[in-house]
């Protein structure tokens, strides 16, 4: 039979041939889609990961110019503040010599780029 040019399925080579490149094509075309969605979820992830990372990065910074700005302060310099900043929200903890000093902590943590509210903690302390 194979000298007649038929297969066992009653097909001819030619017809096999055919169907085995139009396999082929579609088995590359599903790879090339699954590569495509495999890159978009790696580029998604990627994203994710820079977003964090530059949250984490642009809340440092914050919490470093929140430091500096009461660093430049003649009322809160001498004292301890601790800063902490989380998706821009600053947060104070410590003592303020005077309910005056508390206040202007708040005002200049605000006033730092990137603050989206200050939760004073700062308690009240005369020294």
């Amino acid at each position: 039979m194979a000298a007649c040019g038929k297969t066992d399925d009653g097909k001819t080579v030619g017809q096999s041939i055919d169907s085995g490149i139009a396999k082929i094509g579609e088995a590359s075309k599903d790879a090339g889609k699954a590569m495509k969605d495999a890159t978009k979820d790696a580029q998604a992830s990627g994203s994710q990961a820079s977003t964090t990372m530059g949250e984490k990065i642009d809340d440092a910074i914050i919490t470093t110019s929140v430091n500096a700005s009461f660093a430049k302060d003649a009322d809160l310099s001498a004292i301890k503040i601790n800063v902490d900043t989380k998706d821009g929200v600053v947060t104070l903890n410590g003592p303020a010599p005077t309910a005056v000093a508390k206040d202007k902590a708040t005002v200049l943590a605000k006033q730092v780029k990137g603050v989206a509210s200050v939760n004073n903690q700062l308690v009240i302390k005369a020294s």
